[in-house]
């Protein structure tokens, strides 16, 4: 039997066959699974459970999958991982614009279904936001969104206000996917006008200035058709 502190992950899905897939992925890691079959139950089991991370099927009986993320996301923080048998980037962008953290197509490997999940799970448990209340430093870049300075090898970086406005945006993200949309309004807010084309012009222009070499970026990396995530340093637990 799992201890109390287990990890408690809800599934919500009406298929049995993905339930006991995904049970059987949270079991082996030693969580625990809430399973629903339907919105209604897993929005109240997610109200009355509180997991730690939320398994969402798209193809609900009784309610639109991305309806579902939204009213989740209006008022918690755990992560959310969408399943879904569509494929379109639209789609994509519109569960992350939803409030969705990831997104995984069926079919799929348990072995890559736990994988996500632990990305998710650790990247909740980091704290402080990256680059907001703790500086970021790697490969020789520092940044700190708190005093607005960023250094490369100890020599200061200059950015404009829009620069560090976009910088934020993806750090405060804490390496998830952000898309071109929320970024756009993020650091323009306008609801008007071609965002891809704005962000490719500037996110060019932080490459030129944060990467060791902006076409080969290890940093901003683009999510095609979707949008830009800043990757973070993975840090390694004390277990």
């Amino acid at each position: 039997m799992p201890p109390a502190s287990a990890t408690r992950v809800l599934v919500i899905d009406d298929e049995t066959a993905i339930r006991s897939i995904v049970r059987a992925a949270v079991e082996s890691s030693g969580g625990i699974a809430l399973e629903a079959a339907t919105a209604s139950h897993g929005l109240e089991l997610a109200r009355s459970e509180r997991p730690a991370l939320i398994v969402l099927d798209l193809g609900l009986p009784d309610a639109d999958g991305v309806e579902v993320c939204r009213r989740i996301r209006a008022w918690s923080a755990a992560p959310i991982l969408v399943l879904s048998a569509r494929h379109s980037d639209a789609e994509k962008v519109t569960l992350l614009d939803a409030g969705a953290d990831d997104y995984l197509t069926k079919p799929f490997s348990t072995i890559e279904l736990q994988a996500r999940i632990r990305a998710q799970l650790r990247r909740a448990s980091m704290g402080p936001v990256p680059g907001g209340d703790a500086p970021v430093e790697l490969d020789g870049l520092v940044i700190d969104l708190a005093h607005r300075s960023a250094r490369r090898d100890g020599a200061e970086i200059h950015l404009t206000p829009t620069e560090w406005g976009l910088l934020h945006a993806l750090l405060s993200r804490g390496g998830r996917t952000v898309t071109h949309r929320q970024l756009f309004d993020a650091v323009w807010g306008r609801s008007h006008g071609d965002a891809q084309q704005y962000l490719r012009v500037y996110v060019a222009h932080l490459r030129r200035k944060l990467e060791r070499d902006p076409l080969r970026p290890q940093h901003i990396l683009t999510e095609p058709g979707v949008g830009y995530r800043f990757a973070l340093p993975v840090r390694e637990s004390a277990g």
